[in-house]
C-alpha cells in the first residue's frame, strides 16, 4: 500500500477551497450606461431613490433615472405591464394583483418601508361609527391600502357597500383633497407627507396602521419576469444604488440632508419635511433597514387579500411565486456600506 502525506492531501484540498471562495464573490455587472424609467408616487417613501440621486450613487453606476410620478395604482400597473416603465415602486400587493388579477407575469424584487399608514378621518367625525353612510377615499378599490382600511373598519363592525362606499380617488395627494372637496369623503388611509397637510386642514388620525392593522408590506420595487431576466446588470445596479440611499437616510449625520431634500423635491415646510423624517426612521412605521422585504408584513398583504377579495379561495399562497430575491442578494453584497 502507497502512503500519501497528509500535508500532500491539504494542497488539493486547500486549492478547492480557494477556488470555491473566489467562485462565490459577487462582482458588480459591468458599468455601461443606462436610462431606467422609475414609476413612482408623489411621497416621503421615495427618499431612498432621492438621496441616492443626490448623492451620486446612481451616477457612479453610470445610471440615468428617468422618474415617472404616477396618479394611481391602476396607471402605475398598466404603464409598466404595457412597457411604459422599467421599475414601478408600488404596494407589494400590487404586484399580487398584476399576477392574479390581470395576468402579468410581475416580481417583487427588494423590499422598502410598511407604508406610514395612517387611519384619517374628518373633523366632525369622531368614532369609525360615524362614517356610516360616507365614503372612503382609495386609490384603487381592491388593492393594497383600500385593503387595510377596509379590514380595519370591518374589524369595526362596517362593512363595505353595507354601511359606507369606497370613491375611487387616486393617490395620497388626491385623497387629502379629497377631504376638502365634500363632507362625504369622510375616511381614508394617509401617509407622509400627506398626514401632515391633512392635520393642518383639520383632519385627523384615528391610528397607525401597524397598530390598527400589524405588520404591512407596503412599497417594494416590482418589475416584469422577462424584464429582469434580460436586464439583470442594471436591475442589480439599481438595487445597488438603492439600497445605499436607504442607508443614508438612516444615517444620523445626514439628517439635515435628508429634511432638506424632502423639502426640495416635495415642496414641504421645514416642519412637515421633518415630521417626515422622524416617520421614516421609526421602526415598525417607516423605511425598513436596507429597503429589505418585511416577509411577515409580506405574508399579512397576501393573507389580506385572501380574507377581503377571497382570492385563492381564502387559502392564503406561499409567497415565493410573488418574489425574486436574488437581484436584491447579489446588489447587497457590493453595495456601499
Amino acid at each position: 500500500m502507497v502512503r500519501i502525506s497528509s500535508r500532500f492531501l491539504l494542497i488539493p484540498i486547500t486549492f478547492m477551497l480557494l477556488m470555491g471562495c473566489a467562485g462565490m464573490a459577487v462582482k458588480p455587472p459591468a458599468n455601461d450606461p443606462v436610462t431606467l424609467r422609475v414609476n413612482v408616487f408623489r411621497s416621503a417613501t421615495n427618499i431612498p431613490i432621492y438621496m441616492a440621486e443626490e448623492k451620486g450613487a446612481f451616477a457612479k453606476r453610470n445610471i440615468r433615472l428617468e422618474l415617472q410620478f404616477t396618479p394611481n395604482s391602476s396607471e402605475q400597473r398598466a404603464g409598466l405591464a404595457a412597457g411604459r416603465s422599467d421599475i414601478a415602486h408600488t404596494a407589494a400587493d400590487n404586484a399580487v394583483a398584476m399576477v392574479e388579477v390581470a395576468q402579468v407575469d410581475t416580481v417583487i424584487v427588494g423590499g422598502g418601508d410598511s407604508g406610514l399608514l395612517e387611519l384619517f378621518v374628518r373633523p366632525e367625525i369622531k368614532s369609525l361609527a360615524d362614517v356610516r353612510g360616507k365614503a372612503m377615499v382609495v386609490d384603487a378599490p381592491n388593492t393594497a391600502y383600500a385593503l387595510v382600511a377596509r379590514k380595519i373598519l370591518k374589524n369595526a363592525g362596517l362593512m363595505e357597500g353595507r354601511d359606507y362606499r369606497l370613491a375611487p380617488i387616486g393617490g395620497t395627494e388626491s385623497r387629502v383633497n379629497a377631504f376638502s372637496q365634500s363632507p362625504e369623503n369622510a375616511v381614508g388611509m394617509l401617509n407622509p407627507p400627506w398626514t401632515f397637510v391633512a392635520e393642518s386642514r383639520g383632519a385627523r388620525s384615528l391610528g397607525q396602521a401597524k397598530d390598527l392593522f400589524g405588520p404591512y408590506q407596503a412599497i417594494v420595487p416590482i418589475v416584469l419576469r422577462a424584464w429582469a431576466q434580460s436586464n439583470s446588470g442594471a436591475l442589480e445596479r439599481y438595487l445597488a444604488a438603492y439600497i445605499e440611499g436607504c442607508r443614508m437616510t438612516f444615517d444620523p449625520s445626514n439628517r439635515a440632508e435628508v429634511i432638506a431634500v424632502l423639502r426640495k423635491r416635495l415642496n414641504l415646510s421645514q416642519e412637515v419635511a421633518s415630521r417626515s423624517y422622524e416617520g421614516l426612521i421609526q421602526p415598525g412605521y417607516g423605511l425598513a433597514r436596507d429597503c429589505r422585504l418585511d416577509m411577515a408584513g409580506f405574508r399579512n398583504a397576501l393573507s389580506l387579500r385572501a380574507e377581503m377579495e377571497g382570492q385563492w379561495g381564502g387559502v392564503v399562497p406561499e409567497p415565493n411565486k410573488y418574489i425574486e430575491l436574488t437581484y436584491y442578494e447579489r446588489a447587497f453584497k457590493w453595495a456601499s456600506p
